[in-house]
């Protein structure tokens, strides 16, 4: 689906706390009715594992991409990984885009499993491509050591796409040198967008890469003729889970140019009082909204699509100008997106 002045739109399945993942199925089927490019889905152990889910849309969509937004590396064995990507591209005829991203080193110390580290992403990205050719791998560095890996069997299917996941410069010039594409995270304003697209662009060049071969999606938490208060849980709840993470608030804060002191006001909310992790693993739709509620709204709006669809629409059109490829809408799932695609008026110059 192309809107506006020709920008992709895909779109989340499962956003946030999942209880039931057979929800998936009603909205992958309203993702291909209104014609989305992907759907992506952010994984997380219990009830959203990739392997499962993305077999279960490639059997209820005919079309439409299936995405991780975002796996990780290092948490499946190489071949584990290259079998689940190379079974779904054999089920869905080729739609498979492996999203993986770094996460923070607090969570990988206690799973157990090794920290990301630059040199490991690509070896590991290296050792996922040549499995998923057929090849045999020998492998000892910084990924891992890996004495004998190769897939047995293979589809007559290309490598799936890897998209990385960036925030800041070095992961943003990881993924112009070593990616089919990168995936920005929700709540980067327009302006935020433009910069980041600039250090895509230009790691893409110095590796002697094709102009624009990288493919840029932007993630746009997305709350569109929805009442005030709805609005408020949709975009609020979003924003909280992210910006109450240390190191990582502080992360969206310095790209986007924000006084990081919110912060500080934010978490010292009383609903977050001993809260370690995501927030809505613990919280619910409306306590985040309430926690939400201490933001500036620069912080939720402005850098969201809220209000009628036209506004959305003209949000759409932001993003498209400071260089996204495809955005990729967050916190209203495929099945309540009518609303972006019919209640629109049109908007001059628009197709």
């Amino acid at each position: 689906m192309k809107i506006g002045r020709g920008i992709d739109l895909g779109a989340y399945v499962l956003p946030g706390r999942v209880t039931d993942p057979g929800a998936v199925i009603g909205q992958a089927v309203a993702a291909e009715r209104l014609g989305l490019r992907t759907v992506w889905l952010s994984e997380r152990w219990g009830t959203k594992d990739l392997g499962v889910i993305a077999g279960a849309i490639s059997q209820v969509a005919s079309s439409v991409r299936i995405a991780s937004g975002i796996t990780h590396l290092q948490s499946r064995h190489p071949a584990l990984l290259a079998s689940l990507a190379m079974t779904t591209q054999a089920l869905s005829g080729g739609r498979f885009v492996l999203g993986v991203g770094r996460s923070v080193d607090a969570m990988w110390a206690a799973v157990g499993l090794p920290r990301s580290t630059n040199a490991a992403i690509v070896d590991h990205v290296d050792i996922f491509r040549r499995l998923c050719r057929g090849e045999k791998v020998r492998y000892d560095g910084p990924a891992g050591a890996y004495p004998s890996l190769r897939l047995n069997d293979i589809p007559d299917q290309p490598v799936p796409p890897v998209v990385f996941a960036a925030i800041g410069p070095k992961g943003l010039q990881l993924a112009g040198r070593h990616f089919e594409g990168v995936l920005l995270h929700p709540f980067l304003t327009p302006d935020a967008v433009r910069r980041s697209v600039v250090v895509v662009r230009d790691a893409e060049a110095a590796a002697g890469r094709a102009a624009g071969s990288v493919r840029v999606y932007v993630t746009v938490v997305v709350a569109c003729d929805l009442p005030a208060a709805e609005e408020l849980a949709v975009v609020g709840a979003r924003a909280v889970s992210y910006y109450q993470i240390p190191g990582f608030g502080e992360r969206l804060a310095a790209v986007n140019g924000w006084d990081p002191d919110t912060l500080t006001r934010l978490r010292s909310h009383p609903l977050l009082a001993g809260v370690r992790g995501v927030a809505d693993s613990v919280l619910t739709r409306a306590q985040l909204a309430e926690v939400a509620s201490v933001l500036p709204a620069e912080w939720t709006n402005g850098a969201a699509a809220v209000g009628s669809a036209r506004a959305c629409h003209e949000v759409f059109d932001r993003y498209r100008e400071a260089g996204a490829d495809e955005l990729v809408l967050h916190g209203s799932t495929p099945d309540q997106l009518d609303a972006v695609f019919h209640n629109a008026e049109p908007i001059p110059g628009y197709r």
